[in-house]
């Protein structure tokens, strides 16, 4: 293991340790200490963020923009500072710490027996709304997680979302996907974070104005199984309690290849997502590139030699 693997691993080894020691008065002070030190040194993840919100307020000013960065890094350490206590959260704790709005989508596909696909973007604490599902709704559910390096830190990850009651398969290794499909054809439910593809092999989507790619998983679990296709938004509020929605499901259009439908189906995930990242940008937690102009300017659309991608993996 490299140097910088050690550290990386020893320094979420030390978070789970210590700040689900802290009384959460403590913690939350902490957590914006620390965003309030990340946004002022301008790094990479700072800078990659505002350029993201550009994108989401169109004709949003530098002071604007630079105001939803510093909102966005605080809402990120939330995440983290959250993340990090949860396994120490008592029942109830976790049952009042978020507040969907309907909540019929998922109960009522639940009672219908076909299985259930939830489809998330990185917005506020998908973690937290987990282990909701699990504690408050009495629902295990199954989910991907993306492969980390070192090893030793993806082991954390997997064992800290299997103590809230989770399921976790590893992205990589291709079984994910046939795991998934069964557990969807037996009724149950599956958890995706769905706004930014990890394969490459992902569908365009128009996304605030520009093409950006998505997975195509989702889409296509529900066109193999029959499952539901419900998208997800959370966002936080000036109260300990997180806020959702559950939106209504994304149909199966009823003509098309699949990846005609596929297609279909994962722009309505888009568009679904795009509404609740308009609402709350600072809840939206991408520090990545997202759009392809952003990835490969190459592959920019209307650029010369720029080779589309299919997802019908």
């Amino acid at each position: 293991m490299s140097a910088r693997d050690r550290l990386a691993d020893g320094l979420y080894g030390a978070g789970w340790a210590t700040v689900k020691k802290l009384p959460e008065p403590a913690a939350v002070r902490l957590g914006r200490t620390v965003a309030d030190v990340a946004w002022k040194q301008r790094g990479a993840g700072v800078r990659r963020l505002e350029g993201n919100y550009a994108r989401v307020v169109p004709g949003a000013s530098p002071e604007r923009l630079a105001a939803l960065s510093r909102a966005g890094m605080r809402s990120y350490l939330r995440y983290w500072m959250e993340s990090f206590r949860l396994p120490a959260w008592s029942t109830e704790r976790i049952k009042g710490g978020f507040a969907p709005k309907d909540l019929h989508h998922l109960t009522d596909g639940m009672d219908a027996g076909k299985g259930v696909v939830l489809a998330l973007p990185h917005l506020a604490n998908w973690d937290l709304a987990g282990a909701w599902v699990t504690t408050k709704l009495g629902i295990p559910f199954t989910t991907v997680a993306e492969r980390l390096k070192p090893e030793t830190l993806y082991d954390r990850f997997v064992a800290y979302r299997e103590g809230l009651g989770m399921e976790v398969l590893p992205h990589s290794g291709g079984t994910a996907f046939g795991t998934l499909a069964r557990r969807l054809r037996d009724g149950g439910l599956v958890c995706l974070v769905a706004d930014r593809d990890l394969s490459a092999s992902g569908v365009e989507v128009d996304f605030f104005g520009e093409t950006a790619r998505m997975p195509a998983g989702p889409a296509l679990l529900a066109q193999q199984t029959g499952a539901l296709l419900l998208p997800v938004t959370l966002w936080y509020d000036d109260s300990p309690v997180m806020q959702g929605r559950v939106h209504p499901p994304v149909e199966v259009p009823g003509s098309g290849t699949r990846a005609e439908k596929t297609s279909v189906m994962t722009q309505a995930l888009a568009d679904a997502f795009a509404t609740g990242i308009a609402d709350h940008p600072e809840d939206w937690h991408m520090l990545q590139r997202l759009w392809l102009k952003d990835l490969d300017p190459a592959k920019a659309p209307g650029s010369p030699g720029r080779a589309d991608v299919q997802g019908t993996s």
